[in-house]
């Protein structure tokens, strides 16, 4: 039944992913090169939608968390010529497929890289490791005496390992909170890079940055930026807005320069009026101070419309911020459009995103469950029909 209209869909704006773009690149240092983190299903737009639309604008690498990802990032893949990376789950069953496939992959440990170089041996194609040092987070990381190890068994075998990079990843570069742990990082990130060259691989791609990184500490760009929210049109906090507006005295902007590339849309299911009095949907969290017009739309918390919305939350129909009460269900919510009139079934229902003049942003959607945007994007349902729009998303 391929024409079935499906109950919620989301948009992902080309004009909006390519401004963004533009931005990052030339936020960059001269050299430094852009990559895509589409770790968590591409923060909630879709692997299998997101990557071949940020390739058809100009991104020639990709990063993944898992191999698992890595194999749906490589399918949609359109050009032979665009890097794919690991940042942290390959288990050693799937390093045949990522050696095959020229999939590289963050080195945080010896065992790994031994793995790395007896599949690659059986393969016939080396292994493209990214040598992940420990700078302070304590989380994943090669030592000093463990890179030292590292290098020499590469050295030795150039055939199968190729150290194409050299990372860390930043404790918390979004807040300014973290400034002397985040310094102290870097400060040992060039001790390691100065040492990886000294033992015979100068040419090592050096990357540490991700979004926040790249906007509050320019000094940790290097070679490569791994950017993740930012290229979807959030700011990774706050602070990092405030820091970009302050380094441009005179030149601040009203309106920020990163434009959200994704729209979450449903429809009006059914409308029903509440005498004054009665509860609104299950218990009796919502009582009707009059005489109430309901539109029900058919969205709730198995979509990842949090549960925690209720009595809180507010959707825009006909251009206007309408209010949800009652308690979300599974799989439907109850929006209060009595001061609404004109307000008919299939009206479309905008949950994230713009309409007419007005916005549910991510930011305000997170905070009023004391979430914040990544967690609130990854949390969109898979199965949501993901398609892509030239400009401002409208309507299927």
């Amino acid at each position: 039944m391929s024409s079935a209209r499906p109950a919620s869909w989301i948009e992902l704006s080309r004009s909006a992913l390519a401004a963004n773009l533009d931005f990052l690149r030339r936020s960059l240092p001269e050299g430094t090169r852009l990559s895509s983190v589409v770790k968590g299903n591409a923060y909630g737009h879709d692997l299998a939608t997101y990557v071949p639309l940020a390739e058809s604008l100009g991104v020639e690498m990709f990063w993944t968390f898992s191999t698992e990802e890595a194999v749906v990032a490589h399918t949609a893949l359109r050009s032979p010529d665009t890097r794919l990376g690991i940042m942290g789950y390959v288990p050693a069953e799937d390093l045949e497929w990522v050696i095959a496939n020229d999939v590289a992959f963050f080195a945080f440990d010896l065992a790994r890289i031994d793995a790395a170089q007896r599949v690659a041996k059986r393969v016939g194609r080396p292994a493209r490791l990214h040598l992940e040092v420990e700078t302070g987070l304590f989380r994943t990381g090669l030592s000093e005496r463990a890179l030292r190890t590292a290098a020499e068994r590469i050295a030795k075998s150039p055939d199968c390992l190729v150290a194409e990079g050299l990372c860390t990843h930043l404790a918390g570069a979004e807040s300014f909170a973290n400034h002397v742990r985040v310094a102290r990082q870097l400060a040992i990130f060039r001790q390691r890079s100065a040492l990886l060259t000294e033992l015979g691989f100068p040419g090592a791609l050096r990357h540490t940055a991700c979004s926040a990184g790249a906007f509050n500490y320019p000094e940790a760009c290097f070679d490569l930026v791994r950017f993740g929210i930012a290229q979807y049109g959030y700011w990774p906090s706050p602070e990092t807005y405030v820091a970009w507006l302050r380094a441009r005295p005179g030149r601040a902007r009203k309106r920020s320069p990163l434009r959200r590339v994704l729209e979450w849309k449903s429809r009006v299911m059914d409308l029903t009026q509440v005498p004054f009095g009665e509860f609104v949907g299950y218990g009796n969290s919502f009582q009707a101070e009059r005489r109430t017009q309901l539109a029900i739309v058919p969205i709730g918390y198995s979509a990842g419309f949090p549960r925690s919305q209720s009595n809180l939350g507010y959707v825009l129909i006909r251009g206007a911020v309408c209010p949800l009460v009652g308690t979300i269900n599974m799989n439907l919510l109850t929006v209060d459009v009595t001061d609404r009139p004109g307000v008919k079934k299939g009206d479309e229902v905008v949950l994230i995103g713009h309409q007419e003049d007005r916005e549910i942003s991510v930011a305000s959607f997170a905070d009023r469950t004391k979430s914040f945007n990544y967690e609130t994007l990854v949390r969109l349902d898979e199965s949501i029909s993901r398609r892509v729009v030239p400009g401002r998303p409208t309507p299927p």
